[in-house]
């Protein structure tokens, strides 16, 4: 049960979370700003201790085995960690050189990453010199470089454009088969769309936890339809030709019929 209380606050950031993150998976940390999400990836970054409790990242405790620990652990917070006047393919060494890479080793991992990231034609151009969105995308790589197994991305497509934030998602489904991935996000759709397991924080706590399609069954998800009628007895048909196109898909919200409206609440289920 990992709990963080910082000096001078009565309230927990973390409090008593308990949670499992898998290899070859993507959990997503869901929660609006101030959830707990940042600071629990802190603590498992070895930024903030623990107030009680601990983690074991590879079987290593966060508390007593962290350099080890980081020998594996790739990181992108929230906002850039890159030096202005080296350049693209610069960073992408220095990191995997930095992660005990041979120059060999790296500098198959820079031809590798910059195919991956779109960025050959930007090899020699200082990060200074790169849009917003390739600096976000940079960053995000650097999490990745060196073999990390363990990647931690705190909000990594936060103030991007659509186009860079598309790219990022392909360069995470890409990237996250061997890996464990645990990002942050205050988007649904994010969430949705990249996550094996999504876990929703709220004042510190873990509310609940499954994948997206197990969320959706338990919390429901849909459309809300409002047909109007002049006529009330039409309300059995409404339901059976509802149901017809989407198989148990259809109930109703309200019991009464209110100025001979209907209300339904459809679920859709999107499969491959």
């Amino acid at each position: 049960d990992l709990v963080k209380v910082f000096g001078g606050s009565s309230r927990p950031a973390v409090n008593c979370l308990n949670i499992n993150f898998y290899e070859g998976q993507i959990t997503s940390f869901l929660g609006h700003n101030g959830a707990g999400k940042t600071t629990t990836m802190s603590i498992l970054t070895g930024l903030y201790p623990p107030t009680s409790g601990t983690a074991f990242i590879n079987g290593r405790d966060i508390r007593t085995d962290m350099d080890v620990i980081r020998t594996s652990l790739g990181m992108c917070p929230q906002y850039n960690i890159l030096f202005s006047h080296l350049t693209v393919e610069e960073h992408i060494r220095f990191y995997s050189l930095l992660k005990g890479r041979t120059e060999e080793e790296a500098e198959r991992e820079v031809e590798d990453m910059l195919v991956d990231l779109g960025l050959p034609h930007k090899r020699d151009e200082e990060a200074q010199n790169l849009s917003g969105g390739m600096q976000r995308k940079l960053s995000v790589a650097m999490a990745f470089v060196g073999g990390s197994k363990v990647v931690i991305l705190d909000e990594p497509t936060s103030g991007v454009d659509p186009y860079s934030r598309r790219s990022i998602w392909d360069l995470l489904l890409k990237y996250r088969t061997g890996r464990t991935v645990l990002l942050s996000t205050h988007h649904m759709d994010e969430a949705d769309l990249l996550s094996d397991r999504i876990a929703i924080i709220s004042k510190g706590q873990l509310y609940c936890c499954g994948s997206p399609l197990f969320l959706k069954n338990c919390f429901g998800v849909g459309f809300y339809l409002t047909l109007v009628r002049r006529m009330k007895d039409m309300r059995k048909l409404e339901v059976i030709c509802v149901n017809q196109d989407w198989p148990g898909g259809a109930y109703f919200v309200e019991s009464e019929l209110q100025n001979h409206s209907l209300h339904f609440f459809l679920r859709v289920w999107v499969t491959d």
